[in-house]
């Protein structure tokens, strides 16, 4: 029996969150095309035979001057001591740049490669990839190439992740997908709704909190404001006759009722704070962890 905790890591727009929730067969973790979505660190527990693997998903490396993504990276960097296994995640199709700039960090445990999306490439596209990872061969256990679109990696990639896992007694119990607070699960499901229906910079400028959620036989409530740092992007978030802000309450119900499979209840307002992406202190308390 093993069990323990791999970090999640990549640039952003990998695909990291997709591979979680590809591993979970579940979607408990964000997915968008625009870049920095995901904000916060989200757990997944796979059991992979006798074996527990728990999953981090975080903030893509980037470099950013904004104070929140760089509590953003600030998260994924820390989540590199805390792991007994590290997963590079990257494209089939990525330079190699962002691999190096990972090697540069300080790292006390072992990573894992594991390159994404090989359906859309061919044989020589992934066995070149596959010889220029080679020159970095000392340094990671192994490249394993992937696709979420097809059950078969998943064992194949489970398989090598559990060779590194230390022998432990399992941390969570076994019926669980995740350890993550469920209010922080509907509040990035909202977020993900607002990145597909409002476009530009609104998304970044905005972020959400569940005020409460109230849990009957039939139905789960859940009463949550999406904040924004001025008024222009608040009337953008609400559309004329509150169509917008209806079509991302649409969105993002169909998401956390397919999670729950229970009806669901979405409330939703807007309000304004001009400096809730600027404190440090109040991001971090609210906002990452």
């Amino acid at each position: 029996m093993k069990s323990g905790f791999i970090s999640i890591i990549g640039r952003t727009n990998a695909g990291k969150s997709s591979l979680l929730n590809y591993l979970l067969n579940e979607k408990i973790s964000l997915v968008s095309h625009k870049q920095n979505a995901t904000r916060r660190r989200i757990n997944g527990v796979v059991m992979h035979g006798e074996n527990q693997a728990i999953f981090v998903d975080t903030p893509g490396l980037h470099e950013s001057a904004k104070t929140m993504n760089k509590l953003m990276v600030e998260v994924a960097i820390k989540s590199i001591g805390d792991c007994d296994l590290l997963l590079f995640v990257a494209t089939i199709f990525d330079n190699l740049s962002d691999y190096e700039k990972f090697l540069s960090l300080k790292r006390d445990v072992p990573h894992i490669i594991a390159l994404t999306k090989i359906d859309e490439a061919n044989d020589k596209q992934i066995f070149t990839k596959l010889n220029e990872y080679q020159k970095y061969a000392d340094h990671f256990k192994a490249v394993i190439p992937t696709s979420i679109k097809k059950q078969a990696y998943k064992k194949i990639l489970l398989d090598e992740i559990c060779k590194y896992l230390p022998d432990h007694e399992y941390f969570y119990d076994p019926q669980y997908i995740t350890t993550t607070n469920q209010k922080d699960i509907f509040r990035d499901f909202i977020l993900e709704a607002i990145y597909e229906c409002v476009s530009d910079e609104i998304p970044y400028s905005s972020d959400v909190s569940i005020k409460k959620v109230v849990e009957k036989q039939d139905i789960t409530e859940i009463y949550a404001t999406i904040i924004t740092d001025n008024r222009h992007h608040k009337s953008i978030l609400i559309g004329k006759n509150g169509q917008t802000i209806k079509r991302i309450g649409i969105t993002a119900r169909k998401t956390i009722n397919t999670l729950l499979q229970n009806k669901v209840f979405l409330s939703l307002n807007v309000e304004i704070d001009k400096n809730w992406n600027s404190d440090e202190q109040r991001i971090r308390e609210q906002f990452l962890y």
